[in-house]
């Protein structure tokens, strides 16, 4: 089973890298296989980043819920439509756990299903109609374990008629032999004559010593020759029909690998079915799933890198089992039933854990990874000029800047010229975009890093005119824009919402249109939202 590195939502370059960084470091010490995931669309930074030092974007999840790929089910074997019904009940009798068996097509799409009690029902109607439709010659062969009798220029390829056991008896048992006949009989030659001159469908011989007296006989009649008593070979004859004739094809319920198990238990309540097919994205069977599979699911195991809330985490973490938190922000509401591995330190990137834990274990990272991981830690500390950044954050990223052979101050440049003014205000927003639950206020914060805030600022009623789509949207009582500029170590602040909360918050001494640059505010979770929180109690 997997377990996914996971990154919060709107992810920024800290929390990719990370998730990158820890999988890594995971899969050097020999544990169970660790890959990266992320919950949304990568920004321009990470983006060029990622290509910069030869990544590829860690794979996007939207949710973590248990789904039937995650059930251990079973697996029958697939049949064709034309395997004959006793071929398939063969299986079921080897299988004794098997009470469907899919019939498929070439491609292996869904033909049908067929059920052992479907086999019963259609084998308990030949005692009350005991007519064979149209199965394929060899379909007969194969079930009476017999071959054929007749020259080799006489061909058959279905049989049809009414199945008769001619045994001696009382009264004329030749009488009722017809056209339509397939007749079963044990070392009686005039029951053989008779169904020749009578044109009958079929004469089967069974357990008979005739064999060689009709062998190469030119007839109209198929002379068929089996091991077989008369009885068994009645019955077996029946089931000789193509398998497909019998299958359910109709209002057939199925489930994809993809499909949540709570959704699959609810429409299972609403269903008679013992068991249910289980298709891939291209709709080819993989197996079967009944009830009982979903009383012991094999939950998703998931890491939380640079967060630790459930409003920023993946959905359905309450399904998954979570094995391990890493992060460098304040403690929040992610809860468990059971101890995990949790790391939260004070420092101004989770990439500077992850570079510690290489460090204490020995390890180095690559040059590559250890390029892209001081990139990070440049990234989230603004070269080092947020309030969060500590002596440990400048340590590390010189270490595997070292590791790199990469100079900090040209790969800072880099980093924060990676943005593009010219985007949709939508998508500028939208990109570090995180929401805040502060005492019984609800709102929205999002930054912008930039080494040329004039650009982004000359555009405030565009960024404005989104914000309040934002709010409204989502009923939020703020909605902040940090546009953070390296350069003047400052931000310009636009909001919406009471311009009484900005500077009392903040303390400054007025506000106007929306907009206040507040010199050395870098940082939300550091400088922001404590701020707010304090003011809000």
């Amino acid at each position: 089973m997997p377990t996914f590195v996971c990154g919060h939502r709107n992810p920024d370059t800290d929390s990719i890298v990370a998730a990158i960084a820890y999988a890594s470091l995971c899969n050097m010490l020999g544990e169970n296989d660790y890959i990266p995931v992320r919950l949304g669309h990568l920004n321009d930074e990470t983006k060029f980043l990622l290509e910069r030092f030869g990544f590829q974007p860690p794979m996007k999840i939207t949710s973590v819920r248990t789904q039937i790929r995650d059930v251990e089910f079973d697996t029958p074997p697939k049949l064709a439509p034309g395997v004959p019904v006793s071929y398939a009940w063969n299986l079921m009798m080897e299988y004794p756990n098997l009470n469907m068996l899919p019939i498929t097509n070439e491609d292996d799409t869904l033909y049908g299903l067929v059920a052992g009690g479907t086999i019963a029902q259609t084998d308990m109607q030949t005692i009350l109609t005991p007519v064979v439709q149209d199965a394929p010659i060899l379909n007969v062969l194969s079930a009476l374990e017999g071959h054929i009798l007749n020259r080799e220029d006489d061909f058959f390829e279905t049989l049809s008629g009414e199945v008769m056991i001619a045994l001696p008896g009382a009264g004329d048992y030749l009488r009722n032999i017809g056209p339509d006949s397939i007749v079963l009989c044990g070392s009686q030659p005039d029951v053989v004559d008779t169904a020749l001159e009578k044109k009958a469908r079929a004469v089967i011989l069974c357990q008979s010593d005739l064999a060689e007296k009709y062998r190469r006989t030119s007839s109209e009649t198929c002379i068929i020759s089996t091991p077989l008593d008369a009885w068994r070979a009645a019955r077996w004859l029946y089931l000789a029909t193509p398998v497909g004739r019998v299958a359910r094809r109709d209002e057939l319920k199925t489930f994809h690998l993809d499909d949540y198990l709570d959704d699959v238990k609810e429409a299972m309540l609403n269903s008679r079915y013992r068991s249910y097919p289980i298709l891939d994205d291209q709709n080819r069977v993989v197996g079967t799933i009944s009830r009982y599979h979903l009383l012991q699911p094999q939950r998703k195991r998931i890491v939380l890198v640079d967060h630790n809330e459930m409003g920023q985490t993946v959905a359905g973490l309450d399904q998954a089992e979570l094995v391990g938190v890493i992060d460098h922000h304040r403690l929040a509401d992610v809860q468990t039933g059971y101890p995990v591995f949790v790391r939260n330190e004070p420092v101004g990137s989770t990439n500077t854990i992850i570079a510690t834990m290489f460090q204490e274990q020995g390890l180095m990272p690559g040059e590559k990874l250890a390029g892209l991981m001081a990139a990070a830690i440049i990234s989230d500390t603004v070269m080092f000029k947020s309030p969060t950044t500590t002596p440990r954050d400048r340590r590390m990223a010189e270490r595997l800047a070292r590791i790199a052979g990469l100079d900090l101050d040209k790969l800072g440049q880099e980093v924060f010229s990676a943005g593009s003014s010219e985007k949709s205000a939508e998508t500028l927003i939208g990109t570090d975009l995180k929401e805040f639950n502060l005492g019984d206020h609800y709102l929205i914060i999002s930054q912008i890093t930039t080494m040329d805030s004039a650009a982004l600022t000359a555009r405030k009623d565009e960024l404005l005119s989104e914000m309040e789509k934002i709010r409204r949207n989502r009923k939020a009582d703020m909605v902040l824009l940090m546009i953070t500029d390296v350069l003047r170590e400052g931000t310009e602040l636009l909001f919406l919402g009471d311009g009484e909360i900005i500077r009392n918050a903040m303390e400054l001494r007025e506000t106007a249109d929306n907009q206040v640059f507040i010199p050395g505010l870098v940082s939300r979770k550091k400088q922001l939202v404590p701020a707010l929180t304090q003011l809000w109690g």
